[in-house]
């Protein structure tokens, strides 16, 4: 875990915080308020429309069934300075599976469609891809700590922004060269987990799960071509976010996420995520399409 300095917030209350953030509200039936991100600026974070969106439609759910995949698209950026409303439609009720469809919405405009599947549990074939093999995070610096040995080098908002102590924990196993990348491989991999324990809630770390599940996805179709999002002229957003929840598992030990990108064209990149257990037990598949469009300086 990061050092934190004595006037940062405890890891408890950092991780309470997110649980807060992607709890939602229910203002009326399937109806659902989100809440905002204190002290939030600008665009919205997709991975917490995606996970508050996700709650909302669990919400509406009972158990034992499960949530097990989602598809979404955005539409609009999500505005910091207004709360998000989720109206759900339950489209399919059926004995094994249930769909519910997600509208997010800002000042009455939709920002985000997303499609949901639940299942009831059952036995079935079995067979998975194999984790690969990586350094365990146990001696990994974590993202914070490498992005403080850059120093000036980043602007002084933005570093301030990254060096921040945060509730999920970043240990790269390559640190990505931010400030002056060169072409690679469009291939990334790093652990993450919420920096304190939560209770046993399996929805709530779906959530968790689903929320984390929007970074680093992007950046790997940008590998290839020696640029990251703090490149001069660089825009970059989610356009389109579909997650697959195969197995249990716990947001507060430690999950490796493992991406590619075997595709970039039209100023879109589409990119693939594995997420496994630190024992090798594949949990959830993710697959991402964003916008990476490098524009021309403005004279």
């Amino acid at each position: 875990m990061d050092n934190a300095s004595p006037s940062a917030p405890s890891a408890d209350r950092l991780v309470q915080g997110l649980v807060d953030l992607l709890d939602v509200e229910e203002i009326d039936t399937d109806l659902f308020r989100g809440a905002r991100r204190p002290g939030g600026q600008g665009r919205v974070f997709g991975g917490q429309v995606i996970a508050q969106a996700l709650q909302a439609a669990q919400r509406s759910t009972e158990a034992p069934r499960a949530a097990h995949s989602l598809h979404a698209y955005f539409m609009r950026p999500g505005d910091e300075r207004f709360p998000i409303i989720y109206r759900v439609e339950r489209d399919f009720e059926g004995r094994s599976f249930a769909t519910r469809r997600v509208i997010a919405m800002q000042k009455g405009k939709p920002i985000l469609n997303m499609a949901c599947s639940f299942q009831t549990p059952e036995d079935g074939m079995h067979h998975q891809d194999a984790m690969p093999d990586v350094p365990r995070p146990d001696g990994l610096p974590s993202e914070r700590e490498l992005l403080v040995t850059l120093g000036d080098q980043i602007p002084a908002a933005i570093r301030a922004f990254l060096g921040s102590v945060r509730p999920i924990e970043l240990r790269p196993i390559h640190p990505r060269q931010v400030m002056a990348p060169a072409p690679g491989e469009p291939n990334q991999a790093i652990w993450f987990r919420l920096v304190a324990p939560i209770g046993d809630d399996p929805t709530l770390h779906r959530a968790i799960l689903a929320y984390a599940s929007d970074f680093l996805l992007l950046g790997t179709s940008t590998l290839p071509h020696g640029v990251s999002w703090l490149t001069h002229d660089m825009q970059t957003a989610s356009l389109d976010h579909a997650l697959w929840l195969h197995e249990p598992f716990r947001a507060d030990e430690w999950l490796l996420y493992v991406t590619d990108s075997p595709w970039a064209g039209h100023a879109r990149g589409f990119n693939r995520g594995r997420i496994f257990t630190a024992d090798g037990r594949l949990v959830a598949s993710v697959a991402q399409e964003g916008l990476i469009r490098l524009r021309e300086p403005r004279g």
